[in-house]
């Protein structure tokens, strides 16, 4: 039996039109705000009426539609805000130790200290054997 394997699971549901859910309650959020704003403020102030407006609109679009590297703005935020006031724990802390002093010898100079003399070994014993073989020498 073949089984079809749901794709694309990671996908909102669309509600409205094109909008997701959550697109569709910051669009409407952000269009009462503007309602509200227009019959209270416009007919007092038209030019601070815009100016909010074109940036309750600009920030409601940036939280329904914009997305940076697969997360929506909202997400962003709070994991931002929750990396920012959380406590961090560090777990490589450098423990300080003193430096070990080792003490110079003052009876011995460079020039006085004795070396081992290499010494070169003759003949193996048994290239001395094998020259006593052929030789028939003892």
């Amino acid at each position: 039996m073949n089984f079809q394997i749901p794709q694309f699971i990671e996908q909102e549901a669309k509600i409205l039109g094109p909008f997701t859910f959550k697109q569709t309650l910051w669009v409407v959020g952000v269009g009462i705000i503007i309602f509200f704003l227009y019959y209270s403020l416009a007919k007092t102030s038209p030019v601070l009426f815009i100016i909010i407006t074109v940036f309750l609109a600009g920030t409601g679009s940036a939280f329904a539609f914009l997305k940076i590297h697969g997360y929506s703005l909202p997400v962003l935020l709070k994991n931002l805000f929750s990396f920012s006031f959380s406590s961090k724990i560090y777990l490589w802390k450098q423990v300080m130790i003193a430096p070990r002093i080792i003490p110079k010898k003052e009876g011995v100079k460079k020039e006085e200290k004795e070396e081992p003399v290499l010494k070169i070994a003759g003949k193996s014993q048994l290239k001395k054997l094998s020259s006593q073989i052929e030789t028939m020498t003892k």
